[in-house]
């Protein structure tokens, strides 16, 4: 033990080598308002590009612009282009399939599965659930252990 009550150790530095009030462990860490990835890679799909499609020139987002190409090269007989095109649709297809797939419960099938939970409660004995019973209203119950 040194200085005045304070015990120097594991976990516990010198005051000397404490941060203080107000300063940053990291003073010149990443500068405010500098960008990550996503937000570039974002604002490079998003950009404008200007392409020529059946002769007539129109702008397009880079990412349909690449998407475009895609296709291209996947109608010319370019295998990867074809296998990874075919990769991004099953991807789509499947995420519209899970999304259509989950939908909320209407009142009646939610009354009918509060019932039929009831019903499984009931049957078994009821101490084997006080614990998901407390669960479910919020409150816990602790026993004199």
């Amino acid at each position: 033990m040194r200085g005045k009550g304070y015990e120097t150790g594991y976990g516990k530095p010198p005051r000397s080598g404490q941060f203080k009030k107000g300063q940053s462990g990291n003073a010149r860490g990443r500068p405010k308002g500098s960008r990550d990835f996503n937000t570039d890679l974002r604002e490079v799909l998003e950009a404008k590009v200007a392409v020529t499609e059946n002769g007539k020139p129109r702008k397009v987002t880079s990412q349909k612009a690449t998407l475009m190409r895609l296709r291209e090269k996947a109608l010319q007989g370019d295998h990867k282009a074809m296998t990874k095109l075919l990769d991004l649709a099953r991807e789509l297809n499947f995420e519209e399939w899970t999304r259509k797939a989950e939908r909320a419960l209407s009142q009646n099938e939610d009354d009918i599965l509060e019932r039929f939970k009831g019903a499984l409660l009931k049957q078994t004995d009821p101490g084997d659930h006080a614990e998901e019973l407390d669960a479910e209203s919020g409150e816990e119950e602790y026993g004199d252990e």
